[in-house]
């Protein structure tokens, strides 16, 4: 969730119930049920359209975000226009992500099966993981890794 989202629930959520509680204080002694019910169902289609709006120019605060970002950084497309180097750069651009992770899956693999490491090399060897890991392929496959890097530490340990 991003921080605007969570900025649009702060600002709108529970409008409704905390107007209506405010409001029924003042509400007229004799005014019945299905009155104050329609009360209620009215603080609540506003409390949604104020949802919806807040939403929306959440949206627009991205997208404008986002074409600035474009505009000041330039697009891939931009690279075609150079006529050696732009192709060159959009192909090791694409390769980079199976090129570093071939080249950590082959140290990995020496790491478990031939090489023998002290701490400080490990240590290295870790840290690669990490960036690897979580800078070229996301926060859920560094969370998904962890677990299996530190029971083959711990194994290795042992034998």
């Amino acid at each position: 969730m991003s921080l605007l989202s969570k900025v649009v629930d702060v600002v709108t959520g529970g409008l409704a119930d905390r107007a209506y509680q405010v409001v029924k204080d003042y509400f007229p002694p004799d005014m019945s049920e299905a009155q104050r019910a329609n009360v209620q169902l009215a603080l609540q289609n506003l409390e949604l359209e104020k949802k919806r709006q807040a939403e929306l120019a959440r949206q627009a605060a991205e997208k404008q975000l986002t074409e600035r970002i474009k505009e000041l950084e330039g697009s891939a497309k931009d690279l075609l226009r150079l006529p050696i180097l732009g192709p060159l750069m959009l192909f090791l651009r694409g390769c980079q992500r199976p090129v570093w992770g071939f080249a950590t899956l082959y140290l990995d693999w020496m790491w478990f099966s031939a090489w023998t490491l002290d701490e400080q090399q490990q240590t290295a060897l870790i840290t690669i993981n990490v960036l690897v890991l979580g800078f070229l392929f996301g926060e859920r496959a560094l969370a998904n890794a962890a677990p299996r890097i530190l029971h083959f530490m711990k194994a290795r340990k042992r034998g």
